[in-house]
């Protein structure tokens, strides 16, 4: 992929909306991992995706350069302290992500396309994998719905996010 100085307006913007959901899911799990109340599987899922959505932070964060958007304060409240919150919290946040990353698929050129197509494939194994945990349907839809920025913030503000 090409770097921030050949991207476009709306390839930036988009990025560091991915960026954002991206530094809300790193903190989200890192805030749950460290309170210590989750265990087993939970636990086992929650160090896993942390160490994942930490690389793809890192990623977006190469790309965008000194584009890239300061990260914000959170209140995650009892979605990193419960067990129960914390898996209705992370299929969320999961959730969010994919529709944030399909979302934008459109705003975009092909080259920030081509590594946007690399996580999100990712993040939707993680709400897979957090239902499966918990004996949910891993997947109930055929599709996936694309959202738009304001969804995506509507969204990080309902999970906690402090922008």
């Amino acid at each position: 992929m090409t770097e921030a100085a050949s991207f476009g307006e709306e390839d930036i913007r988009a990025l560091n909306l991915l960026l954002l959901v991206e530094y809300t899911q790193a903190a989200f799990y890192k805030e749950a991992v460290g309170r210590g109340a989750l265990k087993g599987k939970l636990l086992a899922y929650a160090k896993q995706v942390a160490a994942q959505e930490n690389e793809h932070l890192r990623f977006l964060k190469r790309l965008l350069k000194g584009e890239a958007r300061r990260k914000p304060s959170y209140a995650f409240g009892e979605a990193t302290r419960e067990p129960g919150a914390f898996v209705a919290a992370a299929a969320d946040v999961e959730d969010l992500a994919v529709g944030a990353y399909n979302g934008q698929g459109s705003n975009v050129s092909t080259d920030v396309l081509a590594g946007a197509a690399t996580i999100v494939s990712v993040e939707a194994r993680h709400a897979a994998w957090i239902r499966s945990i918990v004996g949910k349907l891993p997947a109930a839809e055929a599709t996936d719905r694309a959202l738009s920025s304001d969804e995506v913030l509507d969204g990080l503000s309902r999970l906690g996010v402090r922008r």
